[in-house]
Formats: structure tokens, sequence, C-alpha cells
């Protein structure tokens, strides 16, 4: 059974994608923090036609290859629909990815959860912003 999932899209203006960030993915991934189920990515061009590429289809950039790599398994869980509403916001010149992650950091405690006859209900993310919008608003007032 998998565990939760997150999507994250990551956008890059003029498609400025060096692999700086792959280090902090590489690492998650290795600790099994999460395990990326599905990634794609999406460039516009500066007349504005939108390419849509699964990671594997991307043989010709490193970085992109070595994200690729990374990938636990590719369950189809994102689509093209996903790709064009995040296309739609794209400015011209600009690429995204959108990388499909299990928080497989929970698994082991969701199954000791099930063997001592709990259940976990529900997992909610909080954007940080907002934490720390909550967090200056309690300060604000105390």
């Amino acid at each position: 059974m998998i565990g939760p999932v997150e999507i994250v899209t990551i956008a890059f203006a003029e498609s400025r994608f060096d692999g700086s960030i792959l280090a902090e993915i590489k690492k998650l991934v290795e600790t099994g923090v999460i395990s990326i189920v599905d990634a794609i990515v999406v460039h516009k061009d500066d007349a504005g036609d939108v390419e849509i590429l699964e990671l594997a289809e991307i043989t010709d950039d490193p970085e992109v290859t070595a994200l690729s790599e990374l990938l636990a398994r590719l369950d189809g869980l994102l689509n093209d629909e996903d790709a064009e509403i995040l296309a739609d916001s794209l400015p011209p010149g600009a690429s995204a990815a959108i990388l499909c992650f299990e928080h497989s950091w929970v698994v082991p405690l969701r199954d000791a959860i099930a063997a001592a006859g709990g259940e976990l209900l529900d997992t909610v993310r909080v954007p940080g912003p907002v934490v720390q919008e909550v967090l200056d608003a309690v300060r604000a007032e105390a």
C-alpha cells in the first residue's frame, strides 16, 4: 500500500534549471524520506508553444537524466491535463517540473499504528508560508 502522496511544482524562469537542487532531492530519496513516483517537465518556448515530456524522454540534459534516475517507479499519477494547467501559468521561455512523490517515511509509522490496532485517519500538509503567517499573527497579538 502506498503512503501519502504530494505533488510539488518547481518553475524555472527562462528555463534556468542547472541541477543545483538535485543533491537535496537525491538526499531525500536515498534516506527514504520520499520516493518519486511520477514526474513530468513542461516547457513553454518564447513563441508560447508548449512541450510536455516525461523525465525518461529527456536524454540530452544530464541534470534531468540524473533526476530521472531517482524515480522509484512511474505510476502515471500525473497526466497531460496536469501539465496543461501548469503550462497555462508559465510565461514564455519558462520551464517547470511537476514531481509526484510518496512520503515514504510515513509507511512504517502507518504500519506500526495498524499493528497496534489503530488507524492513520489523515495527514494534512500546511504550507510553510501559511504557518509563518499564523505565527506572525500570534506574536503580534502577544
